[in-house]
Formats: structure tokens, C-alpha cells, sequence
């Protein structure tokens, strides 16, 4: 009775707090909402305009690319120019050289980089931790620092004016161990014991436990190497002096002469380069968004 007659009233009584309402469970007001995404429209819009600039001047003459006041979209539609430009150039040969050595080097970085990784996450031996810092710390190095004494590498080892050049020196990349390190990282450890303690080796963890959770991370890692290598213009550029051997960022030199440069045909021949990058990253864009937005395990 006296635990009755203590109890404050009804109304002295803290109310729980009130729910939120539609505007707060969505994340904001609908005016923020509406601010962001226009200002993702407009952020968008200006990253597409180069890409919108190239289009516009494939279909060009070559006197009407920088022509003043500038035309968006030309008086006439030169579609010609995407079929001329398999005569001037052997543009089919190009895009295969580049996508053998984007393929290559990809496939080279996946089985290297995700390798690597698994044995500074997952294997434990005295001073992996600071051999991976020093091996991450040479991402900071740029390449110009050491471009010449590779060159002098590749030369005496008569290794120049091959793609052997290109794919010994890109088929290891301290980027692709760290992010796949840190998606091991996310794994638990558990997995591994369990699998050790019912007799399965470190190389059977790697191929049947580690690997099959790490497509998103897998996929993530494939497309930036394959974009990388595709775009790469220096590297070729130093090992590559055959015209059977140029990739397509070398073939498209071909346009720019001593005295001018064909720059309709050149945005031409930029426009079906950037064709493959474009198809890849739409089939694989859910596995990359998925390896670099999470870092665990599906539950």
C-alpha cells in the first residue's frame, strides 16, 4: 500500500520519447533530400561533361573540334568517322594488345595480391606486421623515382619492346595485398582454426574457405587493376616500340602528326576505348559497390 501511495500522478510520470516521424525515419526533411539530390545531379553532370565534349567531337570535322562559339551538337553527324578510322589505323589489333595485357595483368594481380594478403591476415610468423607496413609504404614512392633503373632492369635482361616488360613489373601491386588484407581482415579467424584443426592445409584454407568469401572484394580489386592497365599510356609508351605491339592509348598517337593533329579522329578512337571500360564496369558494378561498401561476412 505505501509503494501505491509514493508513486507520483500520471501526469509527473516521463513520457517515453515520441516516435519519429516519416521525414526523420527517412533520413531528413524532404527539402534536404531534395538538396542532395540535386547537388548529386549537378556533381554529376560536371564529371560527365568531358565524356559529353568527346562524343560531341567524334562526330565532327576536325576544323569544326575547337571551332568557336562551341557546338554541343554538330549541324552534321559525321557517323563516318567510326567506320574511317579502322583504315587509318589498325585500331582492331590495338584494342587486342590491350585487352591481352589488361586481362594478364588483372588475372596476375588477383592470384598475387589476394595470395599475398592471406598470409598477412590469416598466417601468423614473426614480423608480418612490419614487413607488411614496409611493403604498403612503397605505395608512397612514385614510380617516376624509379622509372630509369627498372628501364635499365628490363633492358639488360633484353626483356624490352615485349609485353613480358609490362606484366612482370604490373602483375605484383602492393594497392591490390592491401585491399584485399583489409577484407580479410574482416573474416573471422575462427574459420581458419577450425578448418586447420580438421587437417585442412594453408593452401586449402586459401582456395576453398577465403576465396569464395571474397568475391565482392575479388571484383573491386579486378575492375581498378583492368581500368588501370587498360588507360596506361606511360608504360607501354617505354617498353613498347613495335606498331604490332602498341596498345590502344599508343595507337591513338598515330593521329597527331609534327605540324597537327586529326582530333576528330583521335575523340573517335577515345570513344570506342572507353567502350569496354564502360560495359565492364556495368556487369561488374554490384560486386564492386558490394567490395567496397561492406567488409564482412553475408549473415
Amino acid at each position: 500500500m505505501t509503494a501505491l501511495h509514493d508513486a507520483p500522478p500520471a501526469a509527473a510520470r516521463p513520457r517515453p520519447p515520441a516516435a519519429p516521424e516519416d521525414g526523420d525515419r527517412s533520413g531528413g526533411s524532404p527539402i534536404r533530400k531534395a538538396l542532395a539530390y540535386l547537388s548529386l545531379t549537378v556533381v554529376t553532370l560536371i564529371v560527365l561533361v568531358p565524356f559529353a565534349w568527346m562524343v560531341s567531337s567524334s562526330l565532327k570535322r576536325d576544323n569544326e573540334v575547337f571551332a568557336i562559339p562551341m557546338q554541343w551538337i554538330p549541324q552534321e553527324l559525321r557517323w563516318s568517322n567510326f567506320v574511317e578510322i579502322w583504315d587509318r589505323i589498325p585500331l582492331l589489333t590495338y584494342l587486342g594488345n590491350s585487352a591481352f595485357l589488361s586481362l594478364t595483368i588483372t588475372l596476375l594481380q588477383l592470384l598475387t595480391g589476394s595470395f599475398a594478403a592471406y598470409g598477412f591476415s590469416k598466417v601468423r610468423f614473426p614480423g608480418r606486421d612490419a614487413l607488411f607496413l614496409a611493403y604498403i609504404a612503397t605505395i608512397a614512392v612514385p614510380w617516376q623515382a624509379y622509372m630509369v633503373p627498372q628501364y635499365i632492369m628490363m633492358q639488360q635482361a633484353e626483356l624490352t619492346n615485349t609485353y613480358w616488360a609490362i606484366i612482370l613489373l604490373q602483375a605484383f601491386g602492393a594497392f591490390g595485398v592491401f585491399l584485399m588484407r583489409q577484407y580479410y581482415m574482416s573474416i573471422p579467424d575462427d574459420l581458419c582454426e577450425a578448418a586447420r584443426i580438421d587437417g585442412l592445409s594453408e593452401y586449402g584454407i586459401y582456395w576453398r574457405i577465403i576465396l569464395p568469401l571474397s568475391k565482392p572484394a575479388l571484383a573491386s580489386l579486378a575492375l581498378l587493376t583492368f581500368v588501370n592497365t587498360w588507360n596506361d599510356y606511360m608504360g607501354p609508351f617505354i617498353y613498347l616500340t613495335d606498331n604490332e605491339l602498341w596498345t590502344v592509348q599508343l595507337g591513338l598517337r598515330s593521329f597527331v602528326g609534327q605540324y597537327d593533329a586529326d582530333y576528330a579522329m583521335m575523340m573517335t578512337g577515345a570513344v570506342l576505348s572507353v567502350l569496354p571500360i564502360l560495359v565492364i564496369f556495368l556487369v561488374g558494378q554490384r560486386y564492386f559497390i558490394r567490395g567496397i561498401a561492406t567488409s564482412g561476412l553475408k549473415g
